[in-house]
């Protein structure tokens, strides 16, 4: 498969508060770890899969401009959504309705300061 992403980083002023704020979210185990000497948590993923992780360095600086990540949430869209708030995160827009081809978005920021989304095709 060719695809155009291969990888993401979303930086974080505190990885285990980060990684504590997605595994809620994202309602998955998203786990800290050391790798190439750098402080981590990889989001689960499959092979052929976009995916990425939580980063702490000190280039890393979190954001609510720039690039922002979209999370796929097919069947519990409005459930992570809310997970989001109980997490300590803040809705900056809630489920909004792009078209009937696009679905549904929403943004948010993470407990780092970082602006993401979630998408829905419904």
């Amino acid at each position: 498969m060719n695809l155009v992403i291969s990888w993401f980083e979303i930086p974080t002023y505190s990885l285990d508060r980060a990684a504590a704020f997605y595994s809620h979210v994202l309602n998955t185990p998203v786990e800290p770890t050391l790798f190439g000497g750098m402080r981590m948590a990889f989001f689960p993923n499959e092979p052929d899969i976009v995916s990425g992780a939580l980063i702490e360095h000190p280039d890393a600086v979190p954001s609510p401009y720039g690039t922002t990540v979209y999370f796929y949430r097919p069947d519990d869209f409005d459930e992570t959504l809310y997970r989001v708030v109980e997490a300590g995160g803040q809705i900056l827009m809630p489920r909004t309705k792009v078209s009937e081809d696009v679905g549904s978005v929403a943004y948010f920021l993470d407990t780092e300061g970082n602006k993401v989304a979630l998408h829905t095709s419904d």
